[in-house]
């Protein structure tokens, strides 16, 4: 019978053959936190260089800029955010008169998403800014250690 925990202090337990206690777990060891840390410190550049608009409203005004137009549940797949979050991230851009929407003939509840004048004169005008957001992200990085780090962050995507 495996052992229970007495209380959430009591966290020793086996993996494999051996013994693993709390002592053993380092959290600032673990990729999760690393990953965190570098996030926090990515979107602090990003909101330094970049005020006008949050990272997640940013990129996808430039893929609206990219692609001329999507609907709303492409421009969520699109830039990896899910269904309830890029509504949220639409509403505002619309409210800002940064993107316009319009239903589409076929299917009223489908809505097409394109970037207003306003849109694209901003993307213009911030989008040196966001290359400059991942240069001084990886600024502490070599050139070659660039590369290895963003071909490792590619295949954990």
């Amino acid at each position: 019978m495996k052992k229970m925990p007495l209380s959430v202090f009591d966290t020793d337990h086996h993996v494999g053959d051996t013994m693993v206690t709390a002592a053993d777990y380092q959290l600032e060891d673990q990729v999760g936190f690393i990953m965190r840390c570098v996030n926090q410190r990515h979107l602090s550049i990003f909101s330094r260089l970049i005020p006008e608009l949050t990272p997640t409203q940013f990129s996808a005004l430039a893929k609206l800029c990219a692609t001329g137009q999507a609907s709303q549940n492409e421009l969520g797949r699109m830039i990896a955010i899910d269904a309830a979050t890029i509504k949220g991230v639409v509403d505002r851009l619309k409210h800002r008169g940064l993107i316009s929407s319009e239903s589409q003939p076929s299917d009223l509840r489908r809505l097409i998403l394109k970037p207003t004048e306003e849109g694209r004169q901003l993307f213009h005008q911030i989008s040196a800014a966001a290359r400059q957001v991942s240069e001084d992200t990886l600024k502490p990085l070599s050139e070659k250690e660039k590369h290895v780090f963003m071909n490792l962050l590619d295949k954990l995507r």
